[in-house]
């Protein structure tokens, strides 16, 4: 058997037969019958058994199924997966569409019907989808006052990305009466704190709100028992495509109070990893009412809060990426700093002062190169005795999404400085559509590369999530789009049939590293993310084997989980 670290096809082929002991893997019954194993007596079996006892557990496949180590997403956010589900947009192709959903949602709730003060609230939209696609123009307020049965309800819908917020003319007004509402301007955008309102000619809201801007609008906040059902809905999911672990990335106070309850009841079915988030440019990471820190909390050992999220800038396809230069088709602006880098340079100070780990959202080219810059300083630091005052090793700071890079910092640079990034390959097959359309011809080469930065990592770490549900919870969709940078609906790309960009595809083994060792690592969890004796028994099994370079892609998507394990419980499926 290959006793090495990595997940690879060689570790997971030699697994066909597996041993737990308690929540932990005790051994593979191949190495004990293996030729290098020249201690063992005779009758194997027995010895093992014997080895293991009192309470050894085997679990044997079946020939056509495959183990791989329990799935992590790096990068998502559960509770807000939940919430799109409650009336999903993502589907929609056009204006006409959204409208229908919306439609179809409220003569599904009768109560809705008959109660037009009722705030409505949706996701997924993505005016990139619309009218052919490139060039697509944001929609306003007066396109869902159409509609009679829509007419005078307050709506609000948030971008796909979750970087824009599109409302109806009645919550306009109820901003307005209540004195949140910015006074009419000639400016077609208005700057605020970090985002942007979009303005008509008669210098009034469009009913489009960008980034930071979001925060004026008095949408109701959501209940514990909303938030259980959001939940519930994405955990769900989660364990029927065999994720074990989660990285939630932007948990407020309220999510970190509710996943606190849920793990010390015992009822947390897989581990979470937090990344504490507050729309605050103050210092709040000795707020330990709100922000506790946790190892291995709870009744299981499932919940982990060491994390926080910081953000510098929006999304690429709301025009907010940070960007060195203007915007290739809008070039009106650069996009939108939603922290100045003073400010964050001060939060990332403190943050590491106090044990955090900083994970900090970055699309853009200069809000890469920033933040780069913060954490160069960072590393930079001496002690008193003349020592570096932090390892990377220990810090392990991370770029969320590590989007698009200037020439400068792909390569040496972010690689110097042993940065993680953590990306998600669905991006890049979903925006492969409009991003060079964005970004011309030269600058989308520093962008979705993939494989430039997993070389340039001096550990060769490249953790990789999904960030749902801007995409789907299916890690397999991840893997898919990493190996392969083609569509999963029409099987290719702007580049055709070999992939988009094809030489930043990962190969399989090392996209199946980074959803599952190099993610662990990612969060200080080197008790998970590979198939070894003393580790986490976390492991899915699937129906068929994902890792055959030579098979075709779209086998992938084939592959459906029979079992998900955590703690050595099927969490989902049956062993």
């Amino acid at each position: 058997m290959n006793k090495g670290l990595h997940p690879t096809e060689d570790v997971r082929k030699a697994t066909k037969t597996k041993w737990l002991k308690h929540s932990r893997i005790a051994g593979f019954l191949d190495a004990f019958t293996a030729s290098d194993a020249p201690f063992l007596p005779f009758k194997p079996i027995e010895r093992f058994i014997d080895t293991f006892a009192p309470s050894p557990r085997l679990i044997q496949l079946h020939p056509d199924q495959a183990l791989y180590p329990g799935f992590v997403d790096a990068h998502a956010h559960v509770i807000e997966n939940g919430y799109m589900l409650e009336l999903p947009l993502v589907e929609t192709q056009s204006l006409e569409e959204v409208v229908k959903a919306l439609e179809d949602y409220i003569l599904a709730h009768p109560d809705l019907q008959n109660d037009k003060n009722r705030w409505i609230e949706g996701m997924g939209w993505d005016q990139t989808k619309w009218n052919g696609g490139e060039g697509a123009e944001f929609p306003t307020a007066a396109d869902l006052d159409q509609s009679p049965l829509l007419k005078g309800r307050p709506i609000s819908l948030s971008r796909i990305d979750g970087h824009a917020k599109w409302v109806s003319p009645r919550v306009l007004e109820i901003m307005e009466e209540g004195g949140v509402l910015p006074p009419p301007s000639k400016d077609d955008e208005i700057e605020r704190d970090g985002g942007k309102i979009l303005r008509g000619k008669d210098g009034r809201p469009t009913g489009i709100f960008v980034d930071k801007a979001m925060n004026i609008i008095p949408a109701p906040q959501w209940s514990e028992t909303q938030m259980g059902e959001y939940f519930n809905r994405t955990i769900d999911l989660a364990l029927r495509y065999g994720l074990t672990s989660i990285h939630d990335a932007d948990t407020n106070s309220r999510f970190i109070a509710f996943y606190r309850k849920l793990a010390d009841a015992g009822t947390l079915p897989l581990r979470m990893y937090l990344m504490g988030y507050s729309p605050s440019n103050t210092y709040w990471g000795n707020d330990t009412i709100s922000f506790p820190k946790m190892h291995n909390y709870g009744k299981h050992g499932r919940l982990n809060l060491k994390a926080v999220k910081l953000f510098t800038d929006g999304a690429l396809g709301s025009w907010g990426a940070a960007l060195l230069e203007p915007y290739s088709d809008n070039p009106d602006t650069k996009g939108i700093m939603q922290t100045r880098p003073e400010v964050l340079q001060d939060l990332v100070e403190k943050f590491w002062n106090d044990g955090w780990q900083t994970n900090i959202h970055c699309i853009g080219d200069r809000a890469n190169k920033a933040v780069l810059d913060i954490f160069e300083r960072q590393l930079a630091l001496k002690d008193e005795s003349g020592k570096p005052k932090y390892d990377v090793r220990e810090t392990r700071p991370r770029i969320e999404h590590a989007q698009i890079f200037d020439k400068s910092d792909i390569g040496e640079r972010i690689g110097r400085l042993g940065v993680i990034a953590s990306v998600q390959p669905t991006h890049a097959t979903s925006d492969m559509w409009y991003a060079e359309t964005r970004l011309g011809p030269e600058r989308i080469k520093g962008a979705y590369a993939y494989q430039t930065l997993l070389r340039a990592s001096p550990n060769h770490v490249l953790p990789l999530g999904s960030d749902f549900p801007v995409e789907g919870v299916n890690p397999l969709l991840g893997f898919y789009a990493a190996v392969s940078r083609l569509s999963r609906s029409s099987g290719t790309s702007p580049h055709g049939g070999g992939g988009w960009y094809p030489t930043q595809k990962l190969s399989r083994a090392q996209a199946l590293k980074g959803m599952t060792l190099d993610a662990a690592y990612a969060s200080f969890a080197e008790e998970l993310g590979s198939l070894e004796p003393g580790k986490k028994a976390d492991f899915v099994i699937l129906n068929r084997d994902i890792m055959d370079e030579g098979s075709e892609y779209v086998e992938i998507l084939k592959a459906e989980v029979k079992a998900t394990i955590v703690d050595g419980e099927a969490a989902y499926g049956s062993l």
